[in-house]
């Protein structure tokens, strides 16, 4: 699919269907007050074909509201978009998601009348959004079907009055939106996949086939022999029954003008490519969609990808840690004590709590490169659910200013995002009387922040950090027009993305 920028037009593009908007506004008419669509920035000719039909007498504009009639031999949809006023770049998101979902599978040629949509005065801040809702609707994971999900969608064209002399910034607005949205896919991709096909070792090694040719980028792989002598004892200890190696993936982006001055920001993201529960194990409804575990490192392994092919002048590493938690006779067992990285002793209560183990090690060996900040995501605990459903991320960590600056990052990229308190009972509460710390606390009360107040343990002293737990929003989305129904909802990349070109 292939979005064509048209400025400097006074009429829509020739296409299969064009695409208008209109907002809905209230008149007082015979001392009543009525909603009329205003059909503001239509071509004349266009709007008075419109009004000469019956339909658009009960046309009102209202949001989601759609109708089509033609006009010179061509189709024409026109979008109700609802009240100025409540109109921004998620609504013009959404829209673009609608009006996508609604004819992909049937139109091969769209223009859209860009000049009706635009959100907040900004054609550029608009052609993006409407990209981003656009790559992201048309997104299907249909590689398992015998017959194909159908997309006959190959051309958009972005219809504007706009002088064609802005036309590089918001081509490059588009360009760098789906950048965005191709990574946010590629995340998808990884995440919908079955367990039976990625494993840690097919997992790593998608990774790098896919990273491989992008500018900048550097590339290590740790494997079991390696992880021994970094004495990564907790991740090794969730492998223990694992068939596969773990993988733990270290990936380096440094912009081309790097200096020393240059800011560093590492991602960690937890990749359990299966979660049995281990010995602790799962009751059989609650492991179906465990391959949902490496949501995490997926998430920031799409952040990652969008970073560095977008070229930010910010160094930006990603750890991934990758095993799945299986269960055979070397497996963990529930009460034994491992050493972790940094040498903190660990009594493994519970080994479904296996997330944190991975994590802790990675966040430590993250920590051993010394970035300015660490930024880890993780499927972490299902309590984040009962405490923030299952639209909003759960963030934590140790430093407000970075926590300031996600939360900021989050509201520019319309991400529901909602910071939890690591308070010093939770921290006291995850310390074991046998062992220096324990992987579960003492009841099931708080489990999200304590399961953070655990990983705050394996952060460099000094080093600013943020946790999200994304076992709520890393899965289907369905209020979402632009995220599937079913599946990875690639959420909280845009979110990291943006927090990255904001740093300074």
């Amino acid at each position: 699919m292939e979005i064509k920028l048209n400025l400097g037009v006074e009429a829509p593009s020739l296409a299969d269907v064009v695409v208008m908007g209109t907002f809905c506004k209230t008149e007082t008419k015979k001392s009543k007050e009525v909603k009329v669509a205003t059909l503001a920035g239509w071509p004349k000719a266009c709007k008075d074909s419109f009004l000469a039909l019956g339909v658009s007498k009960d046309f009102t504009g209202d949001k989601g509201s759609q109708v089509t009639f033609d006009w010179e031999g061509q189709r024409v949809l026109v979008v109700g978009l609802g009240n100025k006023s409540d109109y921004d770049l998620e609504a013009a998101r959404r829209t673009a998601a609608g009006i996508i979902n609604g004819l992909k599978i049937s139109t091969e040629k769209i223009a859209i009348a860009m000049d009706n949509f635009i959100a907040k005065g900004s054609l550029e801040n608009t052609c993006a959004a409407f990209t981003e809702g656009l790559y992201m609707a048309a997104y299907e994971f249909d590689k398992y079907l015998s017959v194909k999900k159908i997309n006959k969608t190959k051309t958009i064209i972005f219809d504007s009055k706009a002088k064609k002399s802005g036309a590089k910034k918001v081509q490059q607005a588009i360009h760098d939106a789906k950048v965005v949205a191709d990574s946010i896919n590629v995340a998808r991709d990884f995440v919908n996949e079955p367990p039976n096909v990625l494993n840690s070792e097919t997992y790593a090694k998608e990774v790098l086939k896919d990273v491989k040719h992008i500018k900048g980028v550097k590339s290590v792989v740790l494997g079991k022999a390696e992880l021994k002598k970094h004495k990564m004892g907790m991740f090794l200890s969730v492998n223990a029954g694992s068939a596969f190696q773990p993988q733990l993936v270290h990936l380096t982006y440094t912009p081309s003008k790097a200096t020393k001055n240059t800011k560093h920001i590492a991602f960690v993201g937890k990749g359990l490519t299966f979660d049995t529960g281990g010995y602790s194990l799962k009751p059989g409804a609650s492991m179906v969609n465990m391959k949902f575990d490496m949501a995490g490192s997926a998430t920031v392994y799409g952040a990652f990808r969008a970073i560095a092919m977008l070229g930010l002048p910010v160094k930006v590493s990603c750890f991934l840690g990758m095993t799945d938690n299986a269960v055979n006779s070397l497996a963990t067992l529930p009460d034994s004590i491992v050493t972790a990285k940094n040498g903190k002793t660990v009594e493994i209560l519970n080994t479904d709590a296996e997330g944190r183990l991975v994590l802790g090690d990675v966040l430590t060996y993250a920590s051993e490169h010394k970035p300015d900040a660490i930024i880890d995501a993780a499927t972490l605990t299902g309590a984040v659910l009962v405490a923030l459903g299952t639209e909003v991320c759960g963030l934590m960590g140790n430093d407000k200013k970075l926590l300031d600056s996600l939360k900021k990052a989050a509201a520019h990229t319309d991400e529901y995002i909602w910071e939890l308190p690591i308070m010093k009972e939770w921290r006291d509460d995850m310390k074991s009387n046998i062992a220096d710390l324990k992987n579960i606390g003492s009841n099931r009360w708080a489990g999200t922040p304590k399961a953070a107040a655990f990983l705050e343990n394996f952060v460099g002293k000094g080093i600013p950090w943020a946790h999200l737990d994304i076992a709520g929003c890393g899965e289907a989305q369905a209020h979402l027009p632009y995220c599937p129904s079913k599946g990875a909802s690639g959420l909280m990349v845009r979110t990291l993305v943006e927090m990255v070109k904001a740093t300074k």
